[in-house]
């Protein structure tokens, strides 16, 4: 990686970093360590969703209509349809993404989120991403494959919170003080 990209990424880094230390952390960690840890491993997450991509974000932001946008492609699968370039690897990696987001999502709900209210900000994650691409790195078309693809894993990864939700609450049980077991999230 070039010095001038890597100095890019620390300052994104950075300020992630500070956001979670001086915004986040106080927060959650009053709310319980189930808590902190659940919010936790959503922020790192996303975070690394923002590095894969959206990032350099923060250097990138005074040259963002220095270039031309380019529309979104909203014909669903014609990478697929017309076998260009590694589809197959773009659809699998697009779903295994968003996996983490349907598990962890409902997890950092004060109330229950079902599966639709965990597409719904699936979907919004991903297409905030799709219509940021363009504008930020300039190089990076958006498609509508990406975000079906993305939406598909959320519901995936919501399955897996259905089906290791016991365990999962067991152990985030197991994290609060005693007194304050059995009570939901």
């Amino acid at each position: 990686m070039k010095e001038g990209i890597g100095i890019k990424y620390l300052v994104d880094f950075s300020a992630l970093a500070l956001l979670y230390c001086f915004v986040f952390f106080g927060r959650w960690r009053r709310r319980g360590c189930d808590v902190l840890l659940v919010n936790t491993l959503l922020y790192v997450y996303l975070s690394f969703v923002l590095f894969f991509t959206l990032m350099p974000v923060i250097t990138s932001l005074p040259f963002v209509l220095n270039h031309s946008y380019i529309p979104m492609n909203l014909v669903p699968f014609i990478d697929v349809a017309a076998g260009r370039g590694d589809f197959i690897r773009q659809v699998v990696l697009n779903v295994i993404m968003t996996m983490p987001f349907g598990f962890l999502f409902p997890l950092t709900q004060r109330r229950t989120a079902g599966l639709g209210r965990t597409v719904w900000f699936c979907f919004l994650m991903s297409l905030g991403i799709e219509l940021l691409q363009p504008l930020i790195n300039g190089v990076r078309s958006s498609d509508i494959t990406d975000i079906i693809t993305n939406v598909t894993g959320g519901v995936l990864g919501y399955g897996f919170y259905l089906l290791f939700r016991p365990i999962t609450f067991w152990v985030l049980d197991h994290l609060k003080p005693r007194r304050y077991r059995h009570q939901k999230l």
